[in-house]
């Protein structure tokens, strides 16, 4: 049963990143004896407001975020990630130890017995019977799950603070998360609250006390767990039918696989087979750890893997991202900041890393002059702003940056272009933008893969759609079949 005034109480939070607002004014409650379920699909605002909750990021100006108790006293507020902020060599002991050795210290030295005493008392009744010295990494996935929570939870001032669990059972088995959900309800009934953020709706309507819905920022949903179902969820989480989207580049590609791709394995996908057509965009789809997020790297030789990859009918190894660009295979990737540019270096110079076959090189001489005509020519056809070859390309918005990693590869003319996640943190301007370039170098006969979490995005500019789940592959749509609610339904189920 759950208290009347609320132990964490958010209004009205927004939350703006270059021009793109993440959180539009939301209002979220949790008290004390209830877990509230917190979904929505990638990018729905669910990591931000999180984020806002942890003190990484600052709200904008006139929201409100309130921690107390009943008696205005503070309120212990701990974050329980998927990393779980273990360190596996270490023992349980040792890892409650950091930061402060709980059996105190008897001149240098630590009292064991009542160092084991402590962890025995926080572990008390969670149900688990582990080797308190054996390594973390030795135990069960759920153990060391407990053992973050029970860590977390021996630092509070009273049972009565909030735990935030931020996709808990990833890396679960389902006996795992049945006794996670357990430690869960325990804790509850103990007067605590219990944010739950996960995309598992079997699990969130199994857990959950009240369920509440983010979608492009807003608050869409917020209704007791009784008076909701999954497909409800899944309507709420998608939104209205949006349609295909005019965007794509439609009609159905003819000739020969540029991409041939044979029962790839590797990371977690598990025997996935198509192939790209020169001037088709297929589109990758699948929620975080679902396989979607490892494809573009396996395809580059970026990641070990099995299977067959062949790029105009020449096999590609498995662990040569080099031998991928000389068969003309080229990879916009995700994380930008540490995979895809020099944050210190200008835009030309990040725009020439790719290649130096086009001219510029001659004998020892960088013919500097031609490199900067060059540059200004891809800046201006991809809109980077501002027009200036030579500024630091770490002082460039997010989507500009983006717009140079893309032209980058572009300008080498790529047979088959892979794009893991290729707007992710930019605005609605720029994704136009980088929309455009896709499409183009699709339509000048480059085969494109798009791997994104955003259903939206892949409803705009994918002619096909493969949908993973599990490391597999789940659902495949071709022309109007591509609707974001479709592909985001096929993502949830």
């Amino acid at each position: 049963m759950s208290t009347n005034t609320p132990l964490v109480e958010v209004g009205a939070l927004r939350k703006s990143f270059e021009g793109t607002q993440a959180l539009k004014g939301v209002d979220l409650s949790v008290h004390g004896g209830e877990v509230v379920a917190l979904v929505g699909h990638n990018g729905s605002g669910k990591s931000t407001l999180i984020k806002v909750l942890a003190g990484i990021h600052q709200p904008d100006p006139g929201s409100r975020v309130t921690l107390a108790t009943d008696s205005g006293e503070p309120v212990d507020l701990h974050f329980i990630h998927q990393e779980l902020g273990l360190v596996p060599t270490l023992s349980t002991i040792e890892n409650f130890d950091i930061g402060q050795p709980l059996g105190g210290l008897r001149g240098v030295r630590i009292r064991r017995r009542a160092e084991v005493e402590a962890v025995l008392r926080h572990l008390a009744g969670f149900d688990v019977h582990i080797d308190l010295d054996a390594p973390v990494s030795e135990l069960s996935a759920a153990d060391r799950t407990i053992i973050a929570i029970a860590r977390a939870l021996a630092s509070w001032r009273s049972p009565r603070g909030v735990l935030v669990l931020d996709e808990p059972t990833a890396s679960l088995h389902r006996r795992e998360t049945l006794q996670l959900f357990d430690v869960v309800r325990r804790i509850a009934q103990r007067g605590a609250g219990v944010l739950f953020v996960s995309h598992i709706l079997e699990e969130v309507l199994e857990i959950s006390d009240r369920v509440v819905v983010l979608r492009d920022g807003l608050k869409v949903c917020d209704t007791p767990r009784a008076e909701t179902d999954q497909p409800a969820l899944v309507r709420l989480i998608a939104g209205e039918d949006l349609g295909p989207a005019a965007a794509r580049a439609g009609g159905v590609a003819e000739g020969p696989d540029v991409l041939s791709v044979t029962d790839l394995g590797g990371a977690n996908v598990q025997r996935l087979s198509f192939g790209v057509k020169a001037g088709e965009v297929v589109g990758v789809g699948g929620l975080n750890g679902s396989g979607r997020e490892h494809v573009a790297e396996l395809l580059f030789g970026l990641r070990s893997r099995t299977g067959d990859v062949q790029v105009a009918e020449r096999a590609i190894p498995g662990d040569s991202p080099k031998a991928a660009i000389d068969r003309g295979v080229a990879l916009v990737p995700a994380e930008r900041r540490t995979h895809g540019i020099v944050e210190t270096m200008s835009v030309r110079e990040n725009l020439m890393l790719s290649e130096y076959r086009a001219g510029f090189v001659e004998s020892a001489w960088i013919d500097t002059a031609g490199e900067r005509r060059a540059t200004m020519d891809w800046m201006r056809r991809l809109d980077v702003r501002p027009p200036d070859s030579e500024r630091p390309i770490g002082t460039l918005s997010g989507g500009n940056q983006q717009k140079v990693v893309i032209a980058k590869w572009l300008r080498g003319a790529p047979r088959l272009l892979l794009l893991d996640e290729p707007t992710q943190g930019v605005d609605i301007g720029a994704k136009a933008g980088i929309y455009a370039a896709v499409l183009e170098a699709a339509r000048q006969g480059a085969a494109v893969v798009v791997c994104s979490s955003d259903s939206l995005e892949l409803a705009e500019i994918a002619d096909r759609v493969l949908v993973l789940r599990n490391g597999r592959l789940a659902a495949e749509f071709g022309g109007d079949e591509i609707t974001e609610s479709r592909v985001t339904e096929a993502c949830l189920a």
